[in-house]
């Protein structure tokens, strides 16, 4: 759509603004503009400058003052309703001081994000700018084997993060850092928390009986020379590990002398970022433990699935006589419809390759697939602080994730004709008439003429026509008779008082074909149809309302494909 860069800017600014009291904010009008015109991506860099500027002018401007630039846009502003929530305030941090919060979200770079991931992702950025502190990103590789990490994953997921609005202050790798869990795991075999277990299967048996594995008691000296053998490939994989001493009667199995490190033959199973440089590597209790200690964590947001992490990990802060972070362990996110298991994910994927549009199937409940679907990013960010820090499981419905992205739609997704199941008829009336349609109803001035004379054909909808006096929106009254469109009059008063259903036509003149793909479980629903020939004015990733239709957006060009957001 040609359009003023600068324009498009105001716009979301104002907007942005005026949903958040005022201000506006850079993340989140970026992440409206990027999100709502994929088309200008490209223009990043160029859209930040002018977002940076008109950030700055838009906040200095009285809430009053933005409501008449917001309407001189045409764009009607309903005021909030007396004692209405205005948003959902996260309840506070315990012991949290101003300006010292630190928070973290550390994904494995496995698998792009779902919005399960998501929600820890938000409460940890959230919580950083309510108290002034700092969000850490940190990729969590440390398993070359079992949870092999995917090359492109990293950047994907700094995608997702930055099309959320989570901008992270810091960033770490977890491969990227093993000299250093090598000297912090050095320092626990020498206060004695730690020994080199050479025994194998006997010494899960022992562990397994309550019974002591027969190199616990070696001396740290001893230990020290096994674990640099370890990391310098002397034994082969399954021959040592390093275990932490805990409790060898604990009544949980998995606590007992939990293992910190372990040999991964790199040579088969590379790292996509190191490749077969290390062959020892840290577990997750172990890595999560140093790393939470050494970038100065202070609150951890996360599932309550790691609650016996929490148990684990602190065996290391005791050892080192170090300050645990603050946990707060809140239940699983559930989109209700959608398949949010990335071990699920890959195997249909592989198994079924041509079936699938990859991470980003709009199918999937992958940040990418939402996103690809047409769900703004506000809309799951909405939810998720609705949903908040709640111990319990949630479960969120699709419903409602639709019913709040539909309210944040409406007021900027343009509207268009489209006629499912079209067929093709004549109009007989005795002169030209002009269809005057506004693009959205709050802003009339923003309209498209249509031009249909006599004898002109046009789409409608195949059943439509059985309703046999109708009128067509915008044009005039009509009744279908011999095969063809009989004008009657153009009066709306007569429609009214005869009750006559308005439907959606598109003029043979100026169309194009249309496939609309509605997500249906693993299944796609398709929806075949014409449209505006106006719709070569949008681009891919632009969102619009077809009429009585639902809200799609554009995916693909030539040929013109879209997804069914929703209703």
């Amino acid at each position: 759509m040609s359009e003023d860069l600068e324009s498009i800017v105001w716009k979301y600014t104002l907007l942005n603004a005026f949903e958040h009291g005022g201000k506006a904010q850079t993340n989140s009008v970026m992440s409206m503009i990027l999100g709502e015109r994929s088309d200008l991506r490209q223009k990043a860099r160029e859209i930040s400058k002018i977002v940076s500027n008109l950030v700055e002018k838009v906040n200095a401007m009285s809430i009053d003052d933005q409501k008449k630039e917001i309407e001189k846009l045409g764009i009607k502003i309903e005021s909030k309703k007396e004692g209405k929530e205005e948003g959902k305030t996260l309840p506070p941090l315990p012991n949290a001081e101003i300006g010292k919060v630190v928070t973290r979200f550390a994904p494995n770079p496995d698998f792009v994000i779902h919005i399960g991931n998501a929600r820890p992702a938000i409460l940890s950025y959230e919580y950083s700018k309510i108290y002034k502190g700092k969000m850490i990103l940190r990729f969590e590789d440390t398993d070359p084997r079992t949870k092999t990490p995917i090359k492109e994953a990293y950047n994907l997921i700094r995608e997702d993060l930055k099309w959320l609005g989570v901008i992270p202050d810091e960033e770490y790798i977890q491969s990227l850092r093993m000299n250093l869990f090598y000297e912090v795991a050095k320092e626990i075999i020498k206060n004695g928390c730690a020994y080199v277990d050479k025994s194998g299967d006997e010494g899960k048996k022992l562990l397994s009986k309550q019974m002591e594995p027969p190199d616990r008691n070696t001396s740290p000296e001893k230990n020290l020379e096994e674990f640099d053998k370890m990391i310098n490939n002397y034994y082969k994989e399954g021959e040592a590990i390093l275990r932490i001493k805990t409790d060898v009667t604990h009544p949980n199995p998995s606590i007992r002398d939990w293992i910190a490190f372990r040999i991964i033959d790199t040579s088969s199973y590379p790292h996509p970022l190191v490749g077969d440089k290390y062959v020892t590597w840290p577990t997750y209790n172990f890595a999560v433990s140093v790393d939470d200690h050494l970038l100065g964590i202070t609150h951890v947001l996360r599932g309550k699935e790691h609650e016996l992490n929490t148990m684990k990990q602190e065996y290391i802060y005791k050892c080192l006589k170090w300050k645990m972070p603050i946990y707060i362990h809140f239940g699983r996110l559930k989109l209700e419809g959608f398949i949010m298991s990335k071990s699920y994910i890959r195997k249909i994927m592989s198994e079924n390759p041509k079936e699938f549009l990859g991470y980003d199937d709009p199918r999937f409940g992958t940040i990418s697939g939402l996103r690809r679907r047409g769900i703004l990013p506000e809309s799951i960010k909405e939810v998720i602080l609705e949903v908040g820090i709640k111990s319990g499981d949630a479960k969120l419905s699709w419903i409602n994730l639709a019913s709040v992205n539909r309210k944040k739609l409406d007021p900027i997704a343009d509207r268009l004709m489209f006629v499912e199941n079209p067929v093709k008829v004549s109009v007989e009336q005795p002169t030209c008439l002009n269809a005057e349609i506004p693009l959205h109803p709050d802003a009339p001035n923003r309209k498209r003429s249509i031009s249909i004379c006599n004898g002109d054909e046009i789409y409608v909808d195949e059943k439509d026509l059985n309703l046999k006096r109708f009128r067509l929106m915008e044009l005039g009254n009509y009744e279908y008779k011999n095969g063809s469109l009989n004008f009657i009059n153009k009066d709306i008063s007569y429609a009214r008082k005869e009750k006559l259903q308005i439907i959606q036509w598109v003029p043979h003149k100026e169309f194009k074909e249309i496939l609309i793909r509605e997500p249906y479980g693993l299944q796609f629903k398709d929806h075949k149809g014409v449209v505006e020939n106006y719709i070569n004015n949008y681009n891919k990733g632009s969102r619009l309302q077809f009429l009585r239709f639902g809200f799609i957006i554009i995916d693909n060009i030539d040929p013109l494909i879209g997804f069914l957001t929703h209703k």
